[in-house]
């Protein structure tokens, strides 16, 4: 066995990556599927075309690496989180769209909820804010709007599960209906303390038991896909969502290890041991991952969300087109050297940490005549780095103690100026790793733990290395006065479309 295949299944992007004993990359190969907006706030996938495009990219890398899937000792999958779908176990087939992790459409429905009094009851059993972020909502929408979902769920006909139960499925030819506990712990209806689903937040929602995956260890044979979809039964022996898999990439193993990923959101992650941890500065408790096997441990993380980092460079490109190019905004932006009190709020699907606010909306605040193409390209990248350094204070506060780095990786990261931005306003060094794709690495690690493809977590942590450190350079009075006036645009952003 030579090889172990990550399938990293993204929210615009699907993507298959083949690595070798030592984490290097051997092959890898992407496609871009639709992105389907049906009403503002709403944000839609074909489940069909998730599944069509991660297996053509599967088939293509191992293309790559020699093509013969026999060198395989397992794969691994990380996926888009929260993201729910709904399928017909009979048929295979979803009975909606999927309803994307960025959707707002449950907001009112998270507000009545808040109303309600349930809030901290929810976060203490699941450790989540409630937030139309989260699957459960809506799972609970599509049951009440897809005509005869809900009869049809009671009587266990249909199916549900975030990206990972259903790429599982489809490798299995619908033998196996799982997900894994990071994934779990991303529903708003999964107890971390009992690692379970649980029945009071089950009848809250009005969601029978009878849809739900069985919960398994995110490293551990869970299923062998079928032959004739990659050429050879498979070992399906790794999976978490993307956010805990690039945690576990970096080899953020100990407690107060932190990383941040910038893809199409930006997730800040800590590991916090085998104890979850309360957060009181509206961060998220989360599963990191459970196993390797023998281990049979959880590890917990505090985790930060921020909805639009690469979608904001991507909005540049396709929604106001001054760039051609996503990789263009560095060089673009570089043309001027501050954005002269300009400030883009990204929040086109809503706020996420620390301000959890469904109806802020993107605005563009302090420009004048002379504001032009560089000015706004480069207010959009302090935009990733100052939404991410509003996570960071809030984790240093909840942690208690002083993170003394930031390990980052996802596509953005290979922006040195972005980088560089995120060091000044976080105050302490930002570390990129040689290998960025640490999302699809975590969770080739994962399944390469439970095949033995690789013998523990030291060889693994060995392996990861430094490929650049970006030092902070500016003035903490600077720094200080940056994010004060960062968050008064912030504050113009929030509320405005329940205003409307």
């Amino acid at each position: 066995m030579k090889y172990v295949l990550a399938l990293d299944q993204g929210t615009t992007s699907s993507r298959a990556i083949v690595f070798d004993r030592s984490g290097r990359m051997v092959a890898v190969a992407q496609r871009e599927f639709r992105q389907i907006f049906p009403q503002p706030g709403r944000v839609e996938h074909d489940p069909r075309e998730i599944w069509a495009s991660q297996h053509a990219v599967a088939l293509e890398a191992i293309e790559r690496a020699g093509g013969n899937a026999a060198d395989f000792a397992a794969i691994g999958i990380t996926n888009q989180r929260e993201t729910t779908v709904l399928w017909d176990r009979a048929s295979g087939q979803p009975v909606a769209n999927a309803i994307v992790w960025q959707d707002r459409r449950t907001a009112p429905r998270c507000d009545q909820l808040r109303q309600q009094g349930h809030a901290a009851r929810i976060q203490k059993k699941t450790g989540l804010v409630i937030d139309a972020y989260f699957s459960g909502t809506k799972l609970e929408w599509l049951l009440d709007h897809v005509p005869g979902a809900r009869e049809r769920a009671e009587a266990g006909e249909l199916a549900f599960g975030t990206i990972d139960s259903w790429l599982v499925w489809n490798l299995t030819g619908g033998r196996v209906h799982v997900t894994d506990a990071s994934n779990a712990s991303r529903t708003m209806l999964f107890d971390l303390h009992k690692q379970d689903w649980d029945d009071e937040l089950l009848k809250l929602l009005r969601i029978p038991r009878a849809v739900l995956p069985q919960v398994v260890a995110s490293s551990g044979v869970m299923a062998e896909s079928e032959p004739s979809l990659l050429g050879a039964a498979l070992p399906i022996a790794g999976m978490a969502g993307d956010q805990q898999a690039a945690t576990f990439g970096q080899a953020c193993f100990a407690p107060g290890m932190a990383k941040n990923t910038y893809g199409t959101g930006c997730f800040m992650l800590m590991n916090t041991g085998a104890q979850p941890v309360a957060s009181r500065n509206r961060l998220l408790t989360t599963v990191g991952w459970q196993g390797p096997p023998g281990a049979h441990r959880t590890s917990y993380c505090l985790e930060g969300s921020v909805f639009m980092a690469g979608a904001t460079v991507q909005w540049l490109r396709d929604g106001l087109q001054i760039i051609q190019s996503a990789p263009e905004i560095e060089s673009l932006a570089a043309q001027v050297d501050d954005t002269d009190d300009v400030y883009l709020v990204p929040a086109f699907t809503g706020l996420g940490t620390p301000d959890w606010d469904g109806y802020a909306r993107g605005t563009l605040v302090g420009m004048t005549r002379g504001t032009g193409r560089a000015c706004i390209a480069r207010a959009a990248l302090e935009s990733i780095a100052l939404q991410s350094a509003d996570v960071f204070g809030a984790m240093t506060r909840d942690a208690r103690i002083a993170l003394t780095e930031l390990r980052v990786d996802g596509g953005a990261s290979r922006n040195n100026l972005l980088m560089q931005m995120q060091a000044d306003f976080l105050g302490v060094p930002v570390v990129r790793p040689q290998v960025t794709e640490t999302t699809a690495l975590g969770a080739a690690y994962l399944a390469g733990l439970a095949t033995g493809f690789w013998a523990d977590g030291d060889e693994i942590a060995a392996q990861w290395q430094a490929e650049r450190r970006f030092e902070p350079h500016l003035a903490e009075a600077q720094r200080v006065a940056k994010l004060a006036r960062w968050r008064e645009a912030v504050e113009r952003a929030k509320g405005w479309a329940r205003a409307g």
